[in-house]
């Protein structure tokens, strides 16, 4: 070989799970010859299989890699997602939906939450809930995909999926092994730095063989083999700012009747529990602070608000809610929780691993891994996982409970400049202001600022000088979500219609409307 070729000629890749084999996917559809793709992972170590629920950028990374979404959703046991339904968090008794999608159809220069907050005191005025064609069709139990027609109200919504994170990392490797990724069994038991640049060259497993690498990818989980153990790299810490940092998990037995096209995490005295329903069974789990009770009270909690029989015996999970001081570090880049962790609540954790592979892909290194390179990397990274952080924390800050000492603690703990600034512009105006790209737009924001009860002290003044009379559009947009949904199929129906099994006779869940 030429010895001016600096391209990368093997990357290893540690650990394997979802993370593991999103990236093997996702290189080996990008890099078709002159580079091999080696997977290291084992089977005595297992992996944390909490990332069931996913956001809407998840389509888009597997209609990259080339997954058909009927076949993807048989091997994985999958369903569709509108959104997640949030129950107890800003009072006891109080709920609200936080959608896939806007809340209507923009139809004027001021942003239409704005006449909703001008008329919301209105006799007959429902909650900012109705006005979401996601909410609409979730509440009834009904899906279909988008409209493609821009100007048809069933083009107003977005989708993601629930779906056994297991068994969609076993379709991810079937795919790659296809592609020429290989797989290796067993455990790491040593790292070899190169001498002069602290490079990782090679790993060595338990049973003696050795793999070197120009690159290494790190998927080895919250204990960061090589970001963290060979390179010493560092870890922020944020459970000042989101104090969980526990949860136990249990799957129960799916309930027929109940195929809900959304997550629901609801609030307890001390975290909050997930939900999430799949085919062939529900996941249930409790995050919960280890400062406020333990992980035996947590289990007794989870067991006692799931729906089903139970499948298994709760499993406790820790972790630390933070980042890595570098994402890349040298030739190590570390992805999925060896990389951070952001607690499940707005189902973050796959879509960090696809943002962080579509990021290297765009940022691909050659032998050198040019300091430059990793440097922006990482800085996209850091201002990720920060406006992530930022949107999580607003869920537990901005809460009126004051029934137990976890909820206390939030309300009073302090929080991140960048994240006060966003409160309090809306509480003055209802206004959505961002300092660039969040992965979380607008109606995210609005969702969560309305449905913790965060209201603003009045309207944006422009919409007094309009002349329109929004609660007549409103009403005719709340008319046509309604019909748009009454007539789709049940989701339980769709499903059936993908190719999954024995959903078809499941009935739609009965009406159910938050209040915000």
């Amino acid at each position: 070989m030429n010895s001016a070729d600096r391209r990368l000629r093997n990357i290893v890749i540690v650990g394997g799970g979802s993370a593991g084999w999103m990236v093997a996917a996702a290189l080996s559809k990008a890099i078709t010859t002159g580079c091999r793709i080696t997977l290291l992972e084992s089977e005595e170590i297992g992996t944390v299989g909490v990332g069931e629920a996913t956001i809407p950028p998840i389509r888009l990374f597997n209609q990259i890699v080339g997954i058909d979404e009927a076949e993807f959703l048989r091997q994985t046991q999958g369903t569709f997602k509108l959104g997640i339904e949030f129950v107890d968090w800003a009072r006891r008794g109080h709920r609200y939906f936080h959608p896939f999608g806007p809340h209507g159809v923009q139809f004027d220069m001021v942003p239409q939450h704005q006449f909703w907050l001008a008329a919301r005191h209105a006799n007959g005025m429902p909650g900012l809930d109705e006005h979401s064609m996601a909410w609409a069709m979730a509440r009834r139990g009904r899906f279909e995909r988008p409209s493609t027609d821009g100007r048809d109200i069933r083009a107003t919504f977005d989708y993601a999926y629930h779906f056994d994170a297991g068994l969609y990392a076993r379709f991810l490797r079937t795919l790659s092994e296809k592609r020429g990724v290989v797989r290796h069994e067993g455990r790491i038991v040593g790292v070899e730095l190169r001498e002069g640049d602290g490079f990782v060259e090679r790993v060595r497993m338990h049973d003696g063989r050795a793999f070197e690498g120009d690159l290494f990818i790190d998927c080895s989980g919250f204990r960061g083999l090589l970001i963290e153990d060979a390179l010493h790299t560092g870890y922020e810490d944020w459970r000042h700012w989101l104090p969980c940092d526990s949860a136990v998990a249990m799957p129960s037995a799916r309930a027929a009747a109940d195929l809900t096209p959304y997550t629901r995490a609801t609030a307890h005295a001390a975290g909050w529990q997930w939900r999430i329903p799949l085919q062939h069974r529900t996941g249930n789990g409790h995050v919960f602070c280890s400062g406020f009770t333990d992980a035996d009270a947590a289990a007794s909690v989870l067991q006692a608000n799931v729906d089903g029989a139970s499948l298994g015996e709760p499993r406790l999970l820790k972790f630390v809610t933070g980042r890595r001081k570098k994402f890349w570090n040298r030739n190590v880049v570390a992805m999925g929780l060896a990389s951070g962790f952001m607690e499940p609540l707005e189902s973050t954790s796959l879509h960090l691993v696809q943002s962080a592979v579509s990021r290297l892909l765009a940022l691909f290194p050659d032998r050198d891994c040019d300091p430059l390179v990793a440097d922006e990397y990482n800085r996209i990274g850091v201002q990720e996982f920060e406006r992530i952080r930022d949107f999580l924390i607003l869920h537990y800050k901005l809460t009126e409970r004051d029934d137990s000492p976890f909820w206390r603690h939030c309300a009073a703990m302090s929080i991140p400049d960048t994240l006060a600034w966003k409160i309090e512009h809306f509480k003055r105006y209802g206004r959505l202001v961002t300092d660039g790209s969040d992965l979380f737009g607008s109606a995210s924001w609005l969702a969560v600022h309305i449905g913790q009860l965060n209201w603003p002290q009045r309207h944006d003044p422009l919409l007094d000088l309009r002349g329109i009379d929004g609660p007549a559009v409103l009403q005719r947009l709340r008319q046509a979500m309604a019909g748009a949904a009454e007539a789709m199929p049940t989701h339980a129906q769709f499903i059936a219609q993908c190719g999954g099994v024995g959903l078809a006779s499941a009935p739609a869940p009965s009406l159910q409307s938050p209040r915000a």
